[in-house]
């Protein structure tokens, strides 16, 4: 796990309006595809021979209020700039989409920014962010969507207020509305542009079923979205916009004692509503034989990737620690993984990931390569994952470097005030605070046996889903069918 979570790679449905750095808050096990390989090897190496005492999880700067109305209110203390982020999450996403509802969740987070009950339209919406110094924007994942406004201190009951009014009291103008459906369009056209974009899309229908699909689709189905109306806009609002099902984060120059009390002054009243999960939310359906799914577009190199259904935070939180650190332990150059797959020439590059979610999260391991090879790195691939499940493939030292890896990416992430809101917000989320606030320690407690058993009880001989991205001439010319990628299984 990389807990500096804005430096991963924005998701389908996560907006960008701002000339921001913020990216999505999620977590990637891997630095194949979160560049957490940029600590140099012997570095994190000497870090943990040299340093052990700075492993320990030290308490974090997190303050906690819950308010009478179920409003969950965290402030995170930083007064060395005179700014403030001022952070709403809410527990949505397309976690809670049935297929009627695909992307709605996403165009809700549009419509945040727009008029509400002391606003009259975006036009005046943007001239308020102007007049407080600020600058906005918002994040639409799986299991969290969250908005936020970066501002000087001097102006922050301003900008609580600001935020309350638009989560509190939007219009949903039938105008604004037809403007933003195409804006999410146009997202959605970028979107597909990606060649990757079509693989990902046809392996996740694969992974989770095409009726659970839309559910783990943040960005949506073009067709939902282009006939979205006011009504639908106010049933999300009226069963997941409440306070009981929300969080406010204030990171930066304002103490816990401040926070709380410009909580409580502006968003104690927010009357409290029904429980948006009393009828809880499906996990999708186990999967329960192996797929494959070749995609043409038109690229270069080949991707190879393969797939499974992982851990779920709440049934097996210290699996999603295991999966985390196996990431970070794969993606160092100096692994067996990287030196069977990249040195030796069969991949350009590779990489492993989990993502940590409460409704299972997705374990993956890819690769690219020249088309004429396709089929040998995907037996490399599931060779390795093999591997994985003898003792000492991944050994006690290369255990500790990763952990020290994890802890000082976890020291890194504190640095902006700003970043670090969001990854809080993430957490409380996903998987609430307290898996977050001992994160560091249960990591440090992983052993080489426990990496073994996961990739027993969740790679090993199991279910999964293998994808192909090669453009029509390098298929055709290497004869590559969809029933060649199940032909070589993992052993049990």
């Amino acid at each position: 796990m990389n807990l500096a979570q804005p430096i991963r790679p924005q998701a389908p449905g996560a907006c960008m309006r701002n000339k921001s750095s913020v990216k999505l808050g999620a977590r990637v096990g891997s630095a194949g595809f979160v560049g957490s390989g940029a600590f140099v090897a012997w570095t994190i190496t000497a870090f943990a021979l040299f340093a052990p005492q700075l492993l320990a999880q030290d308490g974090l700067p997190l303050a906690t209020r819950t308010l009478e109305n179920g409003l969950e209110v965290i402030v995170i203390e930083n007064p060395l700039v005179p700014i403030v982020t001022v952070e709403l999450d809410v527990k949505n996403g397309s976690y809670t989409e049935p297929p009627e509802f695909d992307g709605l969740s996403h165009l809700y987070e549009h419509m945040f920014f727009k008029a509400n009950g002391s606003i009259p339209s975006q036009e005046r919406y943007l001239e308020r962010v102007n007049e407080l110094g600020g600058i906005f924007n918002g994040t639409t994942s799986t299991e969290r969507v969250n908005y936020f406004l970066t501002l000087g201190v001097d102006s922050l009951a301003a900008g609580i207020q600001f935020m309350e009014d638009a989560i509190r009291d939007p219009l949903f103008l039938e105008e604004e509305l037809v403007r933003e459906r195409e804006v999410v369009i146009g997202e959605y056209d970028r979107a597909e542009s990606t060649p990757s974009f079509h693989l990902g899309r046809e392996m996740d229908r694969l992974l989770w079923s095409p009726e659970y699909y839309s559910r783990k689709n943040p960005i949506g189905a073009r067709d939902v979205i282009l006939t979205t109306l006011p009504e639908q806009m106010r049933i999300i609002q009226e069963r997941y916009y409440v306070p009981n099902n929300t969080a406010l984060i204030l990171a930066g120059a304002v103490t816990a004692e401040e926070g709380f009390e410009l909580a409580e002054r502006i968003f104690g009243d927010w009357p409290r509503g029904e429980d948006p999960f009393a009828t809880p939310v499906p996990d999708p359906p186990p999967l329960t034989a192996s797929r494959a799914v070749i995609v043409e577009q038109p690229v270069g190199s080949v991707t190879v990737q393969i797939q499974w259904q992982g851990p779920s935070v709440d049934d097996d939180p210290r699996a999603t620690h295991v999966a985390d650190l196996l990431g970070t332990v794969l993606s160092n150059p100096t692994s067996a993984f990287q030196k069977a797959l990249v040195e030796s020439g069969l991949a350009f590059g590779a990489g492993f990931s989990y993502f940590t979610q409460r409704h299972v999260g997705p374990i993956a391991v890819s690769g690219q390569t020249t088309p004429d090879r396709a089929l040998e790195l995907h037996r490399a691939l599931l060779s390795e994952m093999e591997r994985l499940g003898n003792p000492g493939t991944i050994t006690a030292e290369q255990l500790e470097s990763a952990k020290a890896q994890v802890r000082i990416g976890e020291l890194y992430a504190r640095e902006q005030a700003s970043a670090w809101a969001h990854t809080v917000g993430f957490w409380w989320a996903v998987s609430g605070l307290d898996y977050y606030r001992t994160y560091v320690d249960d990591i440090l407690t992983v052993t080489t046996d426990e990496v073994a058993g996961f990739a027993r009880i969740y790679l090993i001989g199991k279910p999964r889903v293998s994808g192909v991205l090669i453009s029509p001439e390098a298929r055709q010319a290497a004869g590559l069918r969809e029933s060649d990628l199940l032909l070589t299984e993992v052993g049990p």
